[in-house]
């Protein structure tokens, strides 16, 4: 009898453990991805520039078709969100090697509510290291929060196997709490991709 009022209790003293580790599990499950093409060719033109200091911005459909601007001007590529004037540093970023953008973006989602939301990106950038062509490749992590939507992150891909779980994990661990004033954190093993 004592041997089974023991169990009891401590069955009892287990629950909230139980419960707590049920709950973080879930609140974890409540961040996922989402992906979008960046179609260059099929996204409309709406400024183009083809003189010297040439300049080409599209505008792309991104989640749940909110507007993707990529920009290309002096063989680099910058990339924002909502509005072609856009203020927020994202608008003014790129990597300083030349270099072009992957086909897929990432957007890393949470649930608010009942309704999924954007708070972070991540998009592949193939970068120009020398005259013999040879190539990076840079996760660029960037975070999206009004008046703060900048680049936080950057993973070299080539210097690193697991890339990609580096930049979800640097998404979810700095998004909305990094100060675009910073400079981008360099995640996981540093490499020659960013041309540094």
């Amino acid at each position: 009898m004592t041997g089974n009022i023991a169990n009891r209790v401590l069955r009892l003293l287990a629950l909230p453990i139980t419960l707590l580790a049920g709950a973080v599990g879930a609140e974890a499950a409540e961040i996922d991805s989402a992906y979008t093409k960046l179609d260059l060719n099929a996204c409309p033109i709406i400024e183009q520039n083809l003189e010297e200091g040439s300049w080409t911005l599209v505008r792309c459909k991104g989640y749940r078709g909110r507007p993707v601007f990529v920009g290309e001007g002096d063989l680099r590529f910058f990339v924002w969100f909502d509005d072609k004037e856009s203020e927020e540093p994202l608008r003014s970023q790129t990597l300083g090697p030349f270099n072009t953008i992957g086909e897929t973006l990432e957007w890393r989602v949470r649930r608010v509510g009942g309704d999924w939301q954007p708070f972070a990106t991540i998009l592949r950038y193939r970068t120009s290291l020398d005259e013999d062509q040879d190539q990076g490749e840079v996760l660029v992590v960037s975070q999206i929060q009004p008046g703060a939507t900048c680049h936080i992150a950057y993973v070299d891909v080539r210097s690193n196997p697991d890339a990609n779980a580096l930049a979800r994990d640097a998404a979810d661990r700095l998004a909305g709490s990094f100060d675009c004033a910073d400079t981008p954190e360099r995640i996981g093993v540093p490499g020659p991709s960013l041309g540094e």
